[in-house]
């Protein structure tokens, strides 16, 4: 193999696996550690520079990180895990950035100011949900007069109208909203807009559209006209909890679907009154579109999931909900071996109940885009985006967050964010929106003496820790009464030392190597192995553990003095740096990888930034 090039981004995209796997690229592993030096004002501000939202994410965050970190997989391949068989966990990423927010101290002095100078530019914003918030936020610092509507009278979006209060207090939602309102920023709440021809007559110079899937699928079965008055649309039924306008549900309550609104509204119906509460799902369990966890809390709170049941017939007697039926099925290869979801001819099952939530999916309305303005749509629909650049067919008009790809979560939609906002300054500035500004990459030595690192380099063998929650009976008669408690300072701490620092990597200096071999006896994974050169697949087969994760790259040297060359397995490395404080040349050292993605506001966050890069890393074991 072709020796690695360790500073190549394209080699940490196999590494730091966490900030990879997260789309607004957070850099995971430096506000744990900073969390784990009790900073959480840094942790939280590396956070906010990069997912806005980290107290509303801390609570609700689909977690794409934690399926990526490597926690889990070097927990797979310990003995331990061979012997017993225990379930590999990943880093609690997302419950640890509540942390930074919960215990942060006053952060707004260290936040961006309104700007003293308007550049001349406006830009309007439909729905004030995360992806127009996000673009505001990075704009606004810039000069560009932002404005912000939505229908609603409060901003935040979905964040605000469809996760119940119960999962995300509305005072979370005020104060991170508040800090990018606070800039400067013009909303005009309770402003619907019903023409787009109408808003781009107003002379905007770029129009981002962020407004959600607004409109949730429906249902058409028999029965479904007739019963009408007790099927309501889930997340139309969440809006109206959450604005007050529905405090109550019959006793008897069916959740069709298996996503997280479907998990939103059962657990909402036990609260208002839903003491027979069931969700039922066409798929199988593990195939439901709901995060395990989702599943996990509504089963806690004593609500059974039905599956493989396909919605037949709404019952009704005179006009009024008395149940609906259910064909089983399973499932089973076609006859061209595709699997199907087949009826099985069992006899159908039918759940008697007052009311129905209809949770099966959402979708994008266009209806106040008018289709002769040169904006190009695709067969669904959907207006024709630039994954890239998040710009339409239609110059100066951007799209994010559900609006431009159909329903996802807050964290894609912050992503799109971003990179409309770049799009939107190149666009006001008369730049090819093709030309994105890189990102800022850089590797920096953790040595602070000959055998001290900067930063809490002990392995924790601990399991995950569970976030405490409070009291079923307590939490099930307060629908506003939030049921994660998060972690304490203490458990906090624990959580954050088992993160394996994947951002401070082994750097191998082959000119210094004397071959004494001592970093290959100390290493506790047998991740290190000195050999003759090869082919990848023959190469990954001579290590001293054979590397079969063809996922994870292996980091090879440049030949040492006879010939052999060094071969890491990233796969299994804890980045304990033990090779590097038993190496009597100094060929190994510890260097943190920093990575910054492009943002629009770059020129003003250098003078907002928490910490100098080697202070933030540095740590200070108890």
């Amino acid at each position: 193999m072709n020796p690695t090039d360790i500073a190549h981004p394209d080699y940490f995209h196999k590494v730091v696996d966490c900030q990879w796997a997260c789309p607004a690229h957070t850099p995971v592993p430096e506000y744990i550690r900073l969390i784990a030096a009790g900073r959480y004002g840094d942790a939280y501000m590396v956070n906010w520079t990069s997912n806005v939202f980290p107290g509303i994410l801390g609570r609700t965050c689909d977690r794409p990180c934690e399926p990526a970190c490597r926690r889990g997989r070097v927990e797979e391949g310990s003995p331990e895990h061979r012997k017993t068989g225990a379930k590999p966990e990943p880093v609690a990423i997302c419950r640890l950035k509540r942390v930074a927010a919960d215990y942060k101290e006053d952060i707004r002095p260290r936040l961006p100011k309104p700007a003293s100078k308007r550049n001349g530019k406006r830009i309007a914003l439909v729905g004030a949900g995360p992806a127009s918030l996000t673009v505001a936020r990075d704009l606004a610092p810039l000069g560009y007069e932002c404005v912000l509507f939505d229908g609603d009278p409060q901003a935040g979006g979905m964040m605000r109208t469809q996760i119940p209060k119960f999962r995300l207090p509305d005072s979370v939602i005020d104060e991170e909203v508040g800090y990018i309102l606070d800039q400067g920023i013009e909303f005009r709440g309770g402003t619907r807009i019903d023409s787009m021809r109408a808003l781009l007559n107003e002379r905007f110079d770029a129009v981002f559209v962020g407004s959600g899937a607004p409109r949730g699928r429906d249902l058409d079965v028999p029965g479904r006209h007739e019963a009408r008055k007790n099927i309501q649309i889930g997340i139309d039924w969440l809006s109206s909890v959450s604005f007050g306008h529905v405090t109550s549900i019959g006793r008897r309550v069916v959740v069709l679907g298996g996503g997280n609104t479907a998990m939103d509204c059962c657990r909402s119906s036990r609260r208002l009154g839903g003491e027979e509460v069931n969700v039922v799902v066409r798929s199988g369990f593990d195939e439901m579109k709901a995060s395990p966890w989702e599943k996990e809390d509504a089963t806690h709170e004593g609500i059974p999931i039905h599956n493989y049941l396909v919605p037949k017939l709404f019952t009704h007697d005179n006009g009024k909900l008395t149940g609906v039926t259910f064909e089983k099925v399973a499932p089973r290869p076609d006859a061209a071996g595709r699997r199907r979801l087949l009826p099985t001819g069992e006899p159908d099952v039918h759940f008697p109940c007052d009311d129905v939530l209809v949770a099966i999916g959402q979708e994008n309305a266009f209806p106040w885009i008018e289709r002769d303005l040169g904006l190009a749509f695709d067969a669904q629909g959907m207006p024709i985006v630039d994954k890239v650049t998040m710009a339409s067919t239609l110059p100066g008009l951007f799209f994010g967050g559900d609006a431009s790809f159909g329903p996802k979560n807050i964290i894609w939609a912050v992503a799109h964010g971003h990179e409309a906002a770049i799009s939107i300054d190149l666009h006001c500035n008369s730049q090819p929106l093709t030309q994105r500004p890189p990102p800022l990459v850089n590797l920096l030595s953790q040595k602070m003496g000959i055998h001290e690192w900067s930063y809490d380099n002990a392995i924790h063998g601990d399991k995950r820790y569970r976030v405490p929650l409070k009291d079923t009976v307590i939490a099930l008669k307060d629908i506003r009464a939030e049921v994660e408690l998060g972690f304490d300072p203490r458990l906090a701490y624990a959580e954050a030392q088992r993160c394996l620092n994947c951002d401070v990597q082994t750097v191998f200096k082959d000119t210094l190597c004397i071959e004494c071999d001592a970093c290959v006896d100390i290493c506790p994974m047998d991740c290190i192995t000195f050999t003759v050169n090869g082919d990848e697949p023959d190469l990954r087969q001579r290590l001293l553990a054979k590397a079969d994760n063809l996922m994870q790259a292996l980091y090879v040297s440049p030949p040492v003095k006879t010939g052999r060359v060094m071969v890491k397995d990233e796969d299994v490395c804890l980045h304990c740096g033990l090779c590097a404080e038993r190496c009597p040349t100094g060929a190994w050292d510890m260097q943190k990888f920093l990575l910054e993605p492009a943002r629009a506001d770059d020129r003003c966050r250098s003078q907002h930034a928490t910490a100098a890069p080697m202070e933030i890393a540095g740590l200070a074991a108890d």
